[in-house]
């Protein structure tokens, strides 16, 4: 057993040299010494005349019943100390002839006791302590002065606090925050401990190309360095217990120049919710949604975390619009690739980051994949140009060439209607523009098709082309009014429930159709899992086309999930956008002069798609929104759209301006398809409509060749034909946010002014080491340049032509 603390202080030294005092344990024994300590010094200064004039050492003798007449022996303290998991001790020697020795549980304490004569020696009053005795040191340390020793403890104190404040700094300054997970060859995935986030980062030079911040899991614990699945070089798995499980793996390069990384999470329980959020920071990202005020880049677009559906904007104004792809793009040279499995939820924070997500409920697994290239622009052409994929099929170029023009007459009865059709086309004709496609709305075209089904004998006669020598295009949508004859004689005939979305019956029940709103109607929809249901559409959209003498198709309420907004399970083959990609893989067949509202995974099909409409004005709702969609379009991979009408179709602040109907018609010249809704003869006046003239033969001489060019590149290739700054400035941080220019291939620049009253702009022209021609005053410029305060009048639009 142990001595106890008095004994072991001396009170029976065992005669005649030495006590022990046994080990005590570091939390009392030190407490206890201290207090000790503190009153054994308060009989120092009444000893101190005892001491002889050698002495040093000013602390108190051990108080000893045996060893009292001994003039002190040796008094050691020894304390340990832990920082940061290396143990420090300091110690206080007091006097040559001490014996210590410590272990790491504790210490203990040896004295060596000397008989001594007992003297009496007096203290001088003062001495010198600035010269340092001398010391003999053959003797050794033990018989080394108390000066010098204290000097020797110092020394040691301080380079013990060295090395404490050397590896604090090492640790929290030198140390590397990130910590290395799968790595490939020219690139690798780190963890980030201090947020949490996945990094990927391109090698050898370490630049950062994406930062994911992990969400629904507890980030803050860092993933250790050998995982679970770690005898794999290719793969990294963590799992935090009963939240999540994270799978990275080196997949197989999409095209040559390029490195790719699976990302899968898997919910290890129902309630869990898999988020990863992409950072904005010093990262311009691309593709996604479009939205109803359209930017480029998406950092400035706001939206709430909504299911990843093509929708109508004008339904539902804060939802996903009509073209959406799961594919976005980084300035960094880095694509994310979403499965089309996934049941996935978007949100957009604006400037901060936009997140991937799944419901909560449903322990769906979270999976996409990582791709990066060298710069943004090659990162868009491997992803362009896969290896295998669906052919690519432009549609009728005809109408790229012809303006479309929306008619708004009376729509009271098929007469009505027949009489403002050729009351247009006579108007046309008499301004000088008698060529293009006069487009009918739905309502108008069904008022037609119940005209039709008259019996031949009630009709006087045949009657002639409606709106020669202009084209005729016609409405139709997968949408039927339940007081239309067309969904009445589905129900006498039995045939509603194969033909119309149903809900699930129950057990022994009967189905259902699902009802839901369109145009403000209550309306069933078409089934497009029916081969019969979609048969029987198809037939009757290629009799009404004949009947009417139709050349174009236009198919409205493509988009949406009609069983998602009224919460209601789908069938799988409808999950997310099913409905929009079976429908228009259907009505691809009905010829390439067909047009849709929406694309979702279709953008290899023969099918021009019709754009959102936009308001009057000169907001991003309106004429700034307009480059942004054609932009975004083309990167999905949308090339041959229809713009909405000149001036906006929707109501605005400028309804009716003149200076926004020319801006906006400068803008279409160089797009597709030039549509107009109001004529320019009722909105302007004639210098308008010369301007009309011009723009249109301009969009037919000088835009129709580059379309025609390009899209052969689009066919082969994959590669937009309309074109971002960034495309031929990939590095250039200026060209990630232009929003306001776009390019027709690789020759041709347009930079239209959108802003109300202006007639001067900021250029960028990219392509450093290229030259840039002004087609209005043959002016030549460097590529890689910015020209300040160019000027742009109301009646020109700068453009500018690559030359060699």
């Amino acid at each position: 057993m142990a001595p106890s603390p008095s004994r072991a202080l001396g009170h029976a030294c065992p005669p005649p040299w030495c006590h022990r005092v046994g080990a005590v344990s570091r939390a009392k024994g030190l407490s206890w010494l201290q207090d000790r300590l503190w009153e054994l010094s308060l009989h120092h200064r009444a000893q101190q005349r005892d001491l002889p004039q050698r002495r040093l050492w000013k602390g108190p003798l051990l108080p000893s019943d045996r060893c009292r007449e001994n003039r002190a022996a040796a008094f050691l303290l020894f304390k340990p100390f832990f920082f940061n998991g290396i143990n420090f001790s300091y110690m206080l020697l007091e006097r040559s002839q001490g014996i210590f020795r410590s272990n790491p549980r504790g210490f203990s304490f040896s004295c060596r006791c000397r008989r001594a004569e007992k003297r009496s020696i007096a203290m001088p009053l003062s001495r010198h302590t600035g010269q340092i005795p001398e010391s003999n040191w053959t003797l050794g340390f033990r018989e080394m002065t108390e000066p010098w020793k204290g000097a020797v403890g110092c020394l040691g104190v301080a380079v013990f606090f060295a090395m404490t404040i050397g590896i604090i700094s090492w640790q929290a300054l030198e140390q590397s925050p990130e910590e290395w997970v799968l790595r490939g060859r020219a690139s690798g995935m780190l963890w980030e401990r201090r947020r949490g986030a996945l990094v990927l980062r391109a090698l050898p030079a370490g630049r950062a190309v994406a930062a994911i911040a992990v969400g629904g899991v507890p980030a803050a614990e860092p993933p250790p360095p050998r995982d679970h699945c770690w005898h794999d070089g290719g793969q990294f798995c963590y799992s935090w217990e009963e939240d999540a499980e994270l799978r990275l793996s080196l997949e197989p390069p999409a095209a040559p120049g390029t490195e790719c990384y699976g990302v899968r999470w898997t919910p290890l329980r129902p309630d869990v919710t898999l988020k990863d959020c992409f950072s904005m920071a010093n990262v311009s990202w691309y593709g996604g949604p479009s939205i109803r005020a359209q930017r480029w880049p998406l950092n400035g677009a706001e939206s709430p975390a909504q299911p990843f559906v093509s929708g109508d904007l004008g339904a539902n104004p804060d939802g996903f619009g009509p073209v959406l792809d799961r594919y976005f793009l980084g300035s960094t040279g880095v694509t994310v690739t979403v499965a089309p499995d996934v049941p996935l939820l978007l949100s957009l924070e604006s400037h901060r980051h936009f997140c991937l997500e799944t419901p909560a409920g449903r322990a769906e697994p979270l999976r996409y994949l990582l791709c990066i290239g060298t710069d943004v622009a090659a990162a868009h052409r491997h992803r362009g140009n896969p290896p295998a994929g669906p052919a690519r099929a432009r549609p009728d170029t005809a109408l790229l060439g012809s303006p479309m023009w929306r008619y708004h007459g009376p729509e009271g009865s098929a007469a009505k209607i027949k009489r403002g059709l050729r009351s247009l086309v006579r108007r046309l004709k008499r301004h000088g523009l008698q060529e293009g496609v006069v487009a009918l709305g739905e309502r108008g075209t069904a008022i037609l098709a119940a005209a039709e089904h008259v019996p031949s004998e009630r009709r006087k006669r045949q009657d002639p082309a409606l709106v020669e020598p202009l084209q005729l295009s016609i409405t139709l949508s997968p949408y039927a009014s339940i007081t239309s004859p067309l969904f009445l004689q589905s129900l006498h005939r039995g045939e509603a429930a194969g033909y119309w979305l149903s809900r699930q019956p129950r057990p022994g029940g009967s189905t259902i159709p699902l009802l839901t709103t369109w145009k403000g109607q209550l309306c069933a929809r078409l089934n497009v899992t029916s081969e019969a249901a979609l048969a029987w559409y198809l037939a009757r959209a290629r009799r009404l086309r004949q009947a009417l003498g139709a050349t174009h198709v236009a198919f409205e309420g493509v988009e949406g999930n009609s069983f998602l907004e009224q919460d209601v399970p789908p069938p799988a083959e409808l999950a997310g956008d099913g409905y929009t990609r079976v429908l228009a893989a259907a009505l691809a067949t009905l010829g390439n002069g067909t047009v849709v509202s929406a694309g979702a995974g279709s953008s290899h099909l023969p099918l021009f798609v019709q754009m959102s409409p936009l308001r009057s004005d000169w907001s991003h709702a309106g004429l700034k929104g307009l480059i942004p969609s054609v932009l975004h379009y083309s990167l999905l991979g949308y090339n041959f759209f229809i713009p909405d009408t000149v001036g906006g179709s929707l109501a605005g602040d400028s309804t009716g301006d003149p200076e926004l109907f020319v801006r906006w018609l400068q803008i279409v010249t160089f797009l597709p398809v030039m549509a107009f809704g109001s004529p320019p003869w009722l909105c302007c006046d004639s210098w308008v409509l010369n301007l009309t003239r011009q723009c249109i033969q301009r969009h037919r001489d000088f835009v129709l060749p580059l379309l025609l060019k390009y899209s052969e590149e689009w066919q082969s290739l994959g590669h937009p034909i309309f074109r971002p700054a960034w495309w031929l400035s990939p590095t250039d941080p200026t060209a990630f946010t232009i929003e306001d220019e776009f390019l027709i291939g690789d020759e041709v620049l347009v930079a239209p002014i959108t802003e109300k009253g202006q007639t001067w702009r900021d250029v960028f022209l990219p392509g450093e080491g290229h030259l840039w021609l002004d087609t209005s005053s043959a002016r030549v410029f460097d590529g890689g340049t910015i020209l300040r305060n160019y000027s742009a009048s109301l009646a020109e639009v700068p453009v500018f032509v690559k030359t060699s």
